[in-house]
């Protein structure tokens, strides 16, 4: 329990002390090594006493996190003289008041050279900001003088212009020792008095949801309340609802893999939508990076045959530029432009990408082939033909999604190997989202939401597998808790999330009660922001080699609380019970089998697909 206390604002240098309501004393949920959640709304009369009045966030900056390498006494961001290089951040992108778009909000990287105030340590400043939206976004690390803490954080509040306030619980990792798997930005280098030290320094943003509909007025940060270390706020941002624009393709980032190298190539990726629309625009994210990546041009269309287009590829901007840089950790939306994207149809994106790229983040399985143009083939965005496209590739890179103007908003299924189509007839788009966009799309009873497939193979429930920095041959993603933010919260006009994970969680021998605490966290999360939670009970895998008795057991007992867990979930889909075989419930019955025991063919992706009630998505 927080004890009540007073904030301390600062004032024009000096402070003063405004009561907080004694109703800040509410607990909040820890949700892996970040957590940011608002507790309860506070009434207009509840703290009578007037705050300070409230200052653009930069006019509060009152320590100094940036150094050049040259002079790395200038700025000592943590008390014992540590700071981020400027060089390294300028090889990130993240140069003094560059926009920096992660996770749909708008963020913006401090205008302010090495050396000079470029943070504020949070202790109850009132901070201006306006607008609405379904999020609050705070670029944030935590810093301690002595032996490192694991997070800093505290209480604070968002006012409203109708005089309302709700409260959040915000939690930043430290910046030496804090996951890298949920960071936003990893530097490669700490500067200190006595040199530049080659260690991963991070940057996280810590999102908390908002009161939908309110225009804000003012944010208080957090007051230092019972944490070791020191929160630092760097940016902070309203992420704007998403109106207008349903997702149709989605698909998340599962690692960060060396390529090629590759020079001056065009890529050509095969994407298929789910929802249709008169306009669309696609998303491009530099996730896991370090560097900036540049794109020169590209394009969109209707695939015709292999990488050829059925139709001249209309030519997309970015922020009015035909190119775009993306820095380090951020994402890329395109403008809209007039381009109709036809209903459960193959779309041909085409990147080029101008400079020499020896990682990307990526997509590594698609059940779909792609195309890859030669070294020095230059800018074939515009291309009608396939003669450009030689090469082949399997993933995805940079794209994770495609939105399309109108529509009734977004289902997000969120899983493994399964959900990403394994063992389901290559390229034929049989996936089991993909057959729930084609029921949605064939009858109605309900709105017909876009499906946006966010399963990653090999992924799992609670374990990182992809380690969230540098190049790694493993790609199999961060766990579904510290994806939630980016594959489900931030997408396109979300509505709904299907859970269907857990089953590499039991055969690597994690815990029935382990996976259920993060299931649980997920669907608090994501309820905390307005959307609905379904869960899929993980279908049967006995015969697999490491489908052990003892992971039998602990799939069986995570079905039993999905099944009977009142209140958690808004609806339960029992995929165990669509392809178990009676006789041998810990299998899958002989025609729903993809030949491992482990992963369902095409039948049984429809039997999936058909086991959802469509009612039960809205």
């Amino acid at each position: 329990m927080l004890r009540t206390s007073k904030l301390t604002v600062p004032v024009a240098g000096r402070h003063r002390p405004t009561a907080l309501a004694r109703a800040l004393a509410a607990g909040a949920v820890a949700t892996g090594a970040v957590c940011a959640l608002v507790l309860a709304g506070v009434p207009a009369h509840a703290d009578t006493a007037p705050a300070a009045e409230p200052l653009p966030l930069e006019r509060l900056f009152d320590n100094r996190a940036v150094s050049d390498d040259a002079r790395p006494e200038e700025a000592d961001f943590d008390g014992q003289g540590g700071s981020f290089s400027a060089q390294d951040l300028t090889a990130a992108g993240w140069t003094p008041g560059r926009l920096l778009p992660i996770d749909g909000a708008p963020l913006r990287w401090p205008d302010s050279r090495p050396g000079r105030p470029d943070n504020v340590r949070a202790d109850g400043q009132a901070v201006r900001l306006g607008g609405r939206g379904d999020a609050l976004s705070f670029l944030v690390a935590g810093s301690s003088p002595g032996p490192a803490a694991d997070v800093a954080g505290g209480t604070g509040y968002v006012r409203y212009r109708d005089g309302s306030r709700t409260r959040y619980h915000l939690r930043a990792p430290d910046w030496r020792h804090g996951p890298l798997t949920t960071k936003a930005v990893g530097l490669p280098h700490r500067n200190t008095g006595g040199g530049q030290r080659t260690e991963t320094t991070r940057l996280y943003v810590v999102t908390v949801p908002l009161a939908r509909g309110r225009e804000l007025s003012s944010v208080v940060l957090p007051e230092r309340q019972g944490y070791a270390g020191e929160l630092h706020v760097f940016s902070l941002a309203v992420r704007p609802p998403s109106n207008g624009w349903t997702g149709s393709w989605g698909t998340s980032t599962s690692g960060y893999a060396a390529v090629g190298p590759w020079t001056d190539r065009t890529l050509r990726l095969i994407v298929h939508s789910s929802a249709g629309g008169p306009r669309t625009r696609i998303r491009l994210e530099n996730t896991f990076a370090q560097r900036t990546v540049r794109i020169g041009h590209a394009t969109v269309a209707v695939q015709g045959s292999g990488a050829a287009t059925a139709g001249r590829p209309v030519p997309l901007a970015f922020g009015g530029r035909a190119g775009a840089e993306i820095p380090a950790g951020a994402q890329q939306f395109s403008d809209p432009v007039g381009f109709r994207v036809p209903p459960d149809t193959n779309l041909l994106v085409s990147i080029h990408l101008p400079q020499t790229v020896r990682a990307l983040p990526v997509h590594s399985y698609s059940n779909q082939v792609s195309y890859l143009s030669a070294d020095g083939a230059g800018d074939r965005t515009g291309d009608r033909g396939s003669a450009a496209f030689g090469e082949k590739l399997e993933g995805w890179p940079l794209l994770t999604g495609v939105d399309v103007a109108g529509g009734s908003g977004s289902v997000v299924a969120l899983g493994d190997s399964i959900t990403d189509g394994e063992r389901a007839t290559p390229g034929a788009n049989g996936r089991w989202p993909d057959l729930l966009s084609r029921r949605l799309l064939g009858q109605h009873t309900v709105p017909r939401l876009g499906v946006l497939n966010h399963g990653i193979s090999g992924n799992r429930v609670v374990t990182d597998r992809y380690p969230g920095a540098g190049t790694s041959t493993i790609k199999s993603g961060v766990s579904a808790e510290h994806r939630l933010e980016r594959d489900v919260l931030a997408q396109t006009s979300a509505r709904t999330v299907v859970f269907f994970e857990g089953v590499n969680d039991i055969r690597a021998g994690t815990t029935a009660d382990e996976v259920i605490g993060a299931l649980k966290r997920m669907a608090a999360l994501a309820h905390e922001r307005g959307m609905r939670v379904a869960a899929a009970t993980i279908a049967p895998c006995g015969g697999f080699f490491d489908c052990t008795a003892e992971a039998e057991a602990q799939r069986v007992a995570i079905n039993r609380h999905i099944r009977t867990a009142t209140g958690v979930y808004d609806a339960v889909f029992d995929f165990d019970a669509a392809i178990r075989d009676p006789r041998h419930p810990d299998r899958m019955l002989p025609r729903f089998d993809g030949g491992d025991h482990l992963h369902p063919n095409d039948a049984g992706m429809k039997a999936f697909s058909d086991a959802i009630d469509l009612r039960k998505l809205i």
